[in-house]
């Protein structure tokens, strides 16, 4: 009697256990509906969490839907640029949309006047780059306050345009970097297109914030991108220039646009005269002679001083010299 009631035991128990088998099977392969059986989704719902709330506009804010319902081509226009991407936390997108430049937009809704809200053709040029400068006041454009453009009332839409650019980078008010700056800078983009020697800007190798930060330098003079003179803005391209060297010369040292034009030049090799009068501005005085104002012997002799390479012809280390007999620049 003990052993049939082990056995009965035994088997009691062994259907129990398939009967739950079966029960999570059925669960796992959807025969089971929702809420019913073992509820296997609960652990992966408690670890996702509970989904966030889409944002409430705060007070004062018409949102971004409200403003391209009468503004459609503003709004059209920023559609691919930088702007409008709300993957980025810094980009207007990711905050107030087109209130995060223009301020709450509830008052410019209701009135009738359409007033209570920033229009940045009729703002002061320093207000306008202070509200670009809220999100632009890092890397490149943390030099703005105080530079040359500043100080002479330039603002941000000055060079570039949120909702009307003419070029696909940077939003410039302009086909190309060279065609905005020449509308002030004529001088040196009038160089550029020289045919002798000048920058390759014209050819597309360069532009001009290759060397300049249009945005301002707080560490050197004509918004020079690198290094804190004229010379190591040079020397970080031209680095067999740089040195050191064991014979100096010192306007080399001093400044590279003591003998050369940086933007281009009617000269060989960018030469702001040509040679030997560059070097005659200097040297004037010396053994054999250097200057034809002191004798004749050179224009009767027809020396080589005058003509091609003239003064370099010997002295051709002009940058400096590292030999030990280099004091004259000729090894």
């Amino acid at each position: 009697m003990a052993l049939s009631r082990a056995v009965v035991s035994h088997r009691l128990n062994l259907t129990a256990v398939c009967l739950f088998a079966l029960a999570i099977t059925t669960r796992l392969t959807g025969a089971i509906a929702p809420g019913e059986g073992v509820d296997l989704q609960a652990p992966a719902s408690h670890a996702a969490g509970p989904q966030p709330a889409p944002p409430v506009p705060q007070a004062g804010y018409a949102g971004s839907d409200t403003c391209v319902a009468c503004h459609s081509a503003e709004g059209d226009s920023l559609k691919g640029t930088q702007h409008a991407q709300a993957k980025n936390p810094r980009s207007p997108a990711a905050t107030h949309g087109c209130e995060t430049c223009h301020g709450p937009g509830q008052a410019h809704v209701d009135d009738e006047q359409k007033g209570h809200i920033r229009k940045f053709g009729e703002m002061a040029p320093d207000a306008i780059s202070e509200t670009c400068l809220t999100c632009h006041n890092r890397g490149n454009h943390a030099g703005w306050e105080g530079s040359a453009h500043e100080s002479r009332k330039l603002s941000c839409t000055t060079c570039h345009s949120v909702h009307d650019p003419k070029s696909f980078e940077r939003q410039l008010v302009k086909t190309t970097q060279t065609e905005l700056c020449a509308t002030c800078h004529r001088t040196q983009v009038a160089k550029t297109e020289r045919a002798v020697a000048h920058m390759p800007v014209r050819e597309g190798k360069l532009s001009c914030s290759s060397c300049h930060n249009p945005h301002g330098s707080i560490s050197n003079v004509k918004a020079l991108r690198v290094g804190s003179s004229v010379a190591e803005s040079c020397t970080s391209c031209h680095t067999e220039m740089r040195g050191p060297v064991l014979w100096e010369h010192a306007p080399v040292r001093e400044n590279c646009a003591t003998c050369h034009d940086p933007h281009g030049s009617s000269n060989d090799r960018m030469l702001v005269v040509r040679m030997p009068m560059l070097c005659q501005r200097c040297h004037i005085a010396t053994r054999h002679p250097a200057s034809i104002y002191d004798k004749d012997e050179i224009t009767v002799n027809k020396s080589n001083r005058m003509f091609g390479r003239s003064c370099v012809n010997c002295h051709s280390n002009i940058h400096g010299s590292n030999h030990p007999s280099g004091q004259f620049y000729m090894r």
